[in-house]
């Protein structure tokens, strides 16, 4: 990024409406913006009604001029935004006015990037202005702004803080290592890493919580032929996703449902049932049956209730995946509806014993309550893993009384992976990713 660069895109839907606003940030936004507009006095924060003018002084659209001035301002620089009318034909017009008066075209999310250089934003805050847009329920658009407002940050900064804290008192164990004073066989040390462990590893369960809200939960629902997986596909979804008959391998490619329960999203996977077969289509469908269940983060074992139950299919044992087991068909077979010992019993067809299913699905989640779930990314979950790992390491070394610098290696090894949650240790390679998944214009 250059910063001497004045950057230009479209903020808004290019889709007919109402309003659309071109963004402009940079030291030269005011200059460009006079040039283009009959103001010659912009007072941060005013709305000012123009016309904005063309190459040869025609008027292209009008509208009203907003100026936000730096460090004031969304990316810490000069801002301004001219809000006019929506549609693409008139917004291209007026953006290419300001990117032929020396405006550049903003990259993905480069709005966003200046902002976090500048220290407007922590890099959870930059992303959780993604997760925001993009969110599809309620309850991702709610962890989305916690994390903007900081709800996920203040976490992670005050463990920083007592890291910085713990690091200083080593340090100190180091330095006066030659004046008899023992700074680590108090127990202080071990006491405090301790804390600092349990505080990592609650953070580290939120985030999870909070990455499964974010990303989602890939549920493959497996069985034998005709248990009722696309019955329960369908009963999940409340749609005619899957083609339902009584005859046997009726499903054989993979059938994908994004579904939302109590606003979390699930991507609902109905595979073709698994047994042995001649048949070529069948046998490709079961080879990607099993392929997606490596790849889930539950499986529910479908079984009809009115056959004799032989276990879960032995490859999917070994693939070490949580597994539900459903026992479909209840209706026939006369078993209670509902949640049982080890297994849930319903009846996909006539919709009973549905809402068990979705009631373990989430259980399996890990959501006891959604209040103050913060939105989170894998990124964010290895990070605490290796703190976690680090701190292991420290403890075992104090233990074993080996030197102390090496203790203190685990430590700033530690805050390093910390910091890399907030953006206060990042590579540029980290950066360009986060960003480059962002609309042009944030």
């Amino acid at each position: 990024m250059l910063k001497d660069q004045t950057i230009a895109a479209i903020a808004t839907s290019t889709a007919i409406g109402g309003i659309g606003i071109v963004r402009l940030s940079g030291s030269e936004s005011i200059r460009i913006v006079q040039e283009m507009t009959k103001l010659t006095d912009l007072k941060p924060r005013h709305a000012y009604f123009s016309p904005f003018l063309g190459k040869e002084g025609e008027v292209i659209d009008e509208g009203v001029v907003i100026f936000y001035q730096g460090p004031n301002s969304f990316t810490g620089e000069d801002v301004i935004e001219l809000q006019g009318h929506g549609g693409l034909v008139v917004l291209n017009r007026v953006l290419s006015r300001t990117l032929e008066l020396g405006a550049t075209m903003a990259r993905r999310g480069e709005f966003s990037e200046r902002a976090f250089i500048n220290g407007k934003l922590d890099l959870v805050q930059a992303e959780a202005i993604h997760d925001l847009i993009v969110s599809q329920s309620e309850a991702q658009a709610k962890a989305a702004m916690n994390s903007l407002t900081g709800r996920f940050s203040s976490k992670v900064n005050e463990l920083l803080e007592s890291l910085v804290m713990m690091r200083v008192y080593i340090e100190a164990a180091i330095d006066f290592s030659e004046e008899d004073i023992d700074f680590i066989s108090d127990g202080n040390v071990i006491k405090g890493l301790n804390a600092l462990n349990d505080q990592v590893s609650s953070l580290l369960k939120s985030a999870g919580n909070g990455k499964v809200l974010t990303d989602g939960l890939k549920v493959v629902i497996a069985g034998k032929p005709n248990a009722g997986k696309s019955s329960l596909l369908n009963a999940l979804s409340g749609e005619e996703t899957a083609i339902v008959t009584d005859i046997e391998g009726t499903t054989r490619d993979v059938l994908r449902e994004r579904i939302i329960i109590d606003g979390i999203p699930l991507y609902i996977i109905d595979t073709a049932g698994l047994r042995e077969t001649t048949d070529q289509i069948e046998a490709e469908g079961i080879k990607r049956a099993k392929r997606e269940m490596a790849g889930a983060d539950l499986v529910l074992w479908m079984h009809d209730d009115s056959q004799e139950f032989m276990g879960i299919d032995a490859d999917i044992a070994a693939l070490n995946i949580p597994v539900i087991n459903i026992h479909n068909k209840a209706d026939i077979s006369g078993n209670r509806i509902g949640k049982h010992e080890d297994y849930i019993a319903i009846s996909a067809k006539e919709d009973l014993g549905i809402d068990a299913v979705k009631a373990a699905i989430l259980n399996y989640a890990g959501f006891e309550s959604q209040e103050g779930i913060f939105s989170a990314r894998e990124r964010h979950l290895q990070a605490l893993k290796s703190v976690l790992e680090h701190f292991a390491v420290a403890l075992r070394l104090i233990h074993e009384e080996v030197a102390i610098e090496l203790v203190a290696e685990e430590l700033r090894l530690a805050q390093i992976s910390l910091g890399e949650i907030t953006g206060e240790f990042s590579s540029d390679a980290l950066l360009g990713e986060i960003f480059s998944n962002f609309c042009v214009g944030k």
